[in-house]
């Protein structure tokens, strides 16, 4: 632990030599002798001394700390996501500066902290961007990526599953077990994730001339549970349930154990994203895995090519993910 007051005035002092030494010695890229910098560093050992990472971005123009913003913390995939960002940014000798919002669109208030500890890039996983928000990242040259979410916009880099192709695969799974009639339960309407699944399985359906049902819920395990129960009282029970994501397809999975309906003899459940979760014995749920370690090393590498040279590239990276068969289906 730094000892209070400990300053780089004193390292100097220890060390025998400039207090811009001891600066230099901590400044990326700055000249120093390999002599001074071990003298300094042993200094800094001994007094517990640690360079103050906000004063050195006040002075450098940029941080060494990378923003985060996340809504849904309540889902166990964001959770999931952030130690994997946490730990591949470390690795560069990144931070991550975590922000929570409660805002579907990010709004100027939302990353007013973000700017105020002038980070060097920011990843924003679960929300929509604001227009004000926009022109200040293009504005400050900030490299900002989405993370799970597919922009229409040419303004952006994004990264993504493929949830398309993904859908798709999963209904064309349905049908070849014999599913003919299929229940989708969406998350929020306003999300490109949502969006997608639903496309890519409506499509595969349509071609097969399979009609499904659509239920909206909102990416919860409450809202899983009420749905499926929804469905059970009004005798609407399908050979099949895709759930757009895992959380609420647990709570369809326990609302019907709860309701005596044997899975899958009775009816089957395929959920999205394979959290930590979905293996459990209790659950042992079929899902579609998101290939999330592959996409946080690409959002990683786009930002320190940014931080290298700043391009503004924008475009949508999307990623295969792949079908795990469990128990349910």
């Amino acid at each position: 632990m730094m000892k209070q007051g400990v300053t780089a005035k004193d390292v100097a002092k220890l060390a025998g030599v400039s207090q811009s030494s001891v600066s230099r010695v901590y400044f990326e890229g700055a000249s120093v002798s390999a002599k001074t910098k071990e003298k300094v560093l042993a200094a800094a050992k001994e007094l517990g001394y640690r360079p103050n990472e906000f004063a050195r971005s006040l002075i450098t123009n940029q941080s060494k700390i990378i923003g985060l913003v996340m809504k849904g913390v309540q889902n166990p995939f964001y959770p999931q996501v952030l130690k994997l960002f946490t730990t591949s940014l470390k690795k560069h000798g990144y931070s991550v500066l975590f922000v929570y919002t409660n805002n579907d669109e990010i709004q100027k208030e939302d990353i007013e902290i973000l700017f105020n500890y002038n980070v060097a890039g920011v990843v924003i996983t679960d929300a929509s961007l604001s227009l004000s928000v926009t022109e200040d990242f293009i504005k400050y040259q900030i490299p900002l990526v989405l993370f799970n979410r597919k922009i229409d916009n040419n303004k952006f880099y994004s990264v993504c599953c493929n949830n398309y192709e993904a859908s798709k695969r999963i209904a064309e799974f349905l049908l070849s077990i014999g599913c003919t009639k299929m229940i989708y339960i969406s998350g929020n309407e306003n999300t490109s994730t949502s969006r997608e699944r639903e496309k890519g399985f409506s499509a595969m359906l349509k071609g097969s001339k399979v009609h499904y049902q659509k239920y909206s819920s909102d990416y919860t395990y409450e809202g899983g549970y009420n749905i499926a129960c929804e469905i059970i009282e009004e005798k609407q029970l399908p050979d099949a349930f895709f759930v757009a994501n895992d959380i609420m397809a647990l709570g369809v999975v326990d609302a019907l154990k709860d309701h005596q309906i044997a899975i899958p003899n009775e009816t089957k459940v395929i959920g999205f994203d394979n959290i930590e979760m979905a293996a459990w014995p209790t659950y042992n749920l079929t899902t579609w895995e998101q290939p999330i370690t592959e996409m946080v090393e690409e959002t990683v590498k786009y930002l320190l090519n940014e931080l290298e040279e700043y391009s503004g590239e924008a475009k949508n990276l999307e990623i295969d993910g792949s079908l795990i068969l469990r128990k349910t289906t």
